[in-house]
């Protein structure tokens, strides 16, 4: 049951990740830091604490916090978190997606207009995942951080399987947010001129097609896609700066193993890493240290055998 919770938070990752290559037409690699910022975005919005002048102190810098609102920490069934982690999770997923977008206006509008490589535009990528990840440790220190310390409960199901109601809550909402950015990207006429670009963003101008307003749009949706992906994740995990630089290989794993360009072979890309990320831990003869190894060797075969993925169709 693990590697499906793990697998669902990779699937909504690779999602927004598969997005921006399918109409910018580079790999992304600041995606996973995105992810770990978002993280931490919604941790200071429930808490209001940085990390503080003098080592192992924190400093409150909000006067009024997610939880400080009414009803905010009012228990929800069986999960560990009240309504205050939903706000702040969609609070993060604006300041996440306006992050990507002043980011994308900032460097990569310029190196567009030079009409720089697709390499350049890695090598850019890169360098705001170091950013961002600096950034982080800066703001919130090293020491890993939790959104509650709430002892979680245990839900039983058919078969005489248990899970935890929050890993149900997590691959329900990756499940329900993949569904409505497929709505999104295949039955309205945003998703249409997304396609476009991504086909031929030459062709997409000339009929008329904004073409900057939808490249600003994908930024955005991404940036949702990624920074619910990254609430989900720290449900599961600690949050830690070195978060994003972790889920990067797995990531584009997911990516390249689904298609790259199609969002539901993202989707079922990343669902199958993580399930076999946590099968293969399970085995005597590997530690869990390994567990990451697994997404690599995943990468390394699937562009020997099927460079195009499981699902060779683009967006």
């Amino acid at each position: 049951m693990i590697g499906i919770v793990e697998g669902s938070i990779l699937a909504l990752g690779a999602v927004g990740l598969t997005l921006v290559y399918g109409v910018l037409k580079f790999a992304h690699f600041a995606h996973g830091d995105s992810m770990m910022l978002s993280a931490y975005c919604a941790f200071l919005l429930l808490s209001g604490v940085v990390t503080g002048s003098r080592p192992g102190v924190d400093a409150e810098v909000l006067p009024i916090t997610v939880s400080d609102l009414p009803a905010a920490s009012s228990e929800i069934w069986k999960f560990s978190f009240g309504y205050g982690l939903l706000i702040a999770m969609a609070l993060s997923a604006l300041l996440t997606a306006g992050v990507l977008v002043l980011l994308d206006r900032l460097v990569y509008r310029r190196l567009r207009r030079r009409n720089s490589g697709i390499v350049i535009f890695s090598i850019a990528s890169l360098g705001l995942a170091i950013a961002i990840r600096s950034l982080v440790l800066i703001v919130w220190g090293p020491t890993p951080r939790k959104y509650t310390t709430v002892v979680r409960q245990n839900i039983h199901l058919p078969f005489d399987t248990t899970i935890l109601a929050d890993q149900l809550f997590i691959i329900a909402a990756a499940i329900t947010v993949t569904a409505l950015a497929y709505v999104l990207l295949f039955r309205t006429k945003l998703g249409k001129a997304m396609r476009a670009m991504a086909d031929n963003p030459e062709l997409a101008r000339i009929s008329g097609i904004k073409t900057e307003l939808v490249i600003v749009l994908t930024w955005a949706l991404a940036g949702a896609l990624v920074a619910v992906a990254g609430v989900l994740l720290a449900l599961q995990a600690q949050l830690d700066p070195q978060l994003g630089f972790v889920l990067l290989l797995p990531l584009f794993a997911a990516a390249i193993l689904g298609g790259v360009g199609n969002p539901q072979g993202a989707f079922f890309g990343g669902m199958i890493v993580g399930v076999v990320q946590a099968v293969v831990v399970t085995f005597d003869f590997l530690s869990p240290g390994y567990k990451f190894s697994v997404a690599f060797v995943i990468l390394i075969l699937i562009l020997l055998i099927r460079p195009r993925g499981l699902f060779g169709a683009k967006l």
